[in-house]
């Protein structure tokens, strides 16, 4: 299992919701992903429990990840939360 903190750095604007896209790139990997905010812990892969999650730039949260491809599924977030 690896985790990491990270600072939203999401621009204005973006074509897509943030929360759809977290789900879609957690979805395509098989490891178990986790975002941790607020005193939360959701499923990155869940839509419903992702919703309740509200992303603004400069707001930090921690990506969990366990399995074969963990740090994949948490580069991945990373690089659309604070790149894209």
């Amino acid at each position: 299992m690896i985790a990491k903190e990270i600072t939203i750095q999401i621009p204005e604007g973006l074509e897509i919701s943030p929360v759809a896209k977290v789900v879609q790139i957690a979805s395509q990997f098989e490891s178990i992903v986790y975002i941790d905010a607020d005193d939360r812990h959701i499923n990155a892969k869940s839509i419903m429990g992702m919703m309740t999650l509200a992303f603004r730039t400069g707001d930090k949260m921690t990506i969990s990840a366990n399995g074969s491809d963990e740090s994949m599924a948490v580069e991945g977030i990373e690089n659309y939360l604070c790149n894209a």
